[in-house]
């Protein structure tokens, strides 16, 4: 998720959709904190998004609401600010909430004994999260700057195709760590998608509570900028 649904969460659920595997049991979707609903993506976005192999047809911009992180198994925001305003929204939902690239530094750094936890479904997904909250709590911090991915907006085109860059980086060492859960669990059927996606300034995964195998991503933007990260 990130603020607007413009940019930043909308070229994290994109890409990410392009560099999972064919019949991946993940679906990718976007909100912001601050998002207006609107058909069609901005300009700019799409053409980064297109010379890194996205596909920019059919987006939908989306708020985040307080049911689309109590929904999502994941909310990954862009930022610490998206992560906060997301906990802020469903507080319950605390343990479920990161930043992009935080998710990715602590489940790559150490939930190997989450990969084949939890019951059918969801479940195994939900051991890794919870493996990567638990970790949290006993790493050594990292400057926000780490975790964080700038906001584009209103800046030159140079500084969106960067921050693409970024985005696609992280995504795509998601993309393999959740081909690689799906390999370990043997959860890989694909899950259809339930309700609207998160909003745009980062990204959330959510899995279907009524039993389908599959888990769905979420990339949130903009709700208000004390909602989601």
């Amino acid at each position: 998720m990130c603020t607007g649904n413009v940019h930043r969460s909308v070229l994290a659920e994109r890409l990410l959709a392009a560099r999972l595997p064919a019949g991946s049991a993940v679906r990718a979707e976007s909100a912001g904190t601050e998002a207006w609903r609107h058909s069609g993506m901005e300009d700019s976005t799409r053409a980064v998004l297109e010379e890194l192999g996205g596909d920019g047809a059919g987006f939908t911009a989306r708020r985040l609401t307080d049911r689309r992180v109590m929904e999502a198994a994941l909310v990954l925001g862009l930022t610490r600010e998206h992560r906060e305003a997301a906990v802020r929204l469903a507080p319950s939902a605390m343990r479920r909430c990161f930043t992009l690239k935080e998710f990715v530094r602590l489940t790559a750094g150490g939930t190997e004994g989450a990969w084949d936890g939890g019951s059918a479904g969801a479940g195994g997904f939900d051991a890794l999260v919870a493996a990567a909250a638990a970790r949290r709590g006993v790493t050594t911090p990292v400057p926000a700057a780490e975790d964080d991915i700038e906001d584009p907006l209103g800046m030159p085109r140079h500084v969106l195709a960067g921050c693409a860059q970024e985005i696609d980086g992280a995504v795509s060492r998601l993309a393999g760590l959740l081909d690689t859960w799906c390999e370990r669990t043997g959860r890989c059927g694909r899950m259809p998608v339930h309700g609207p996606a998160l909003a745009a300034h980062g990204a959330a995964v959510r899995a279907d509570r009524r039993g389908s195998t599959g888990v769905e991503i979420a990339c949130v933007e903009g709700v208000d900028r004390a909602r989601l990260a």
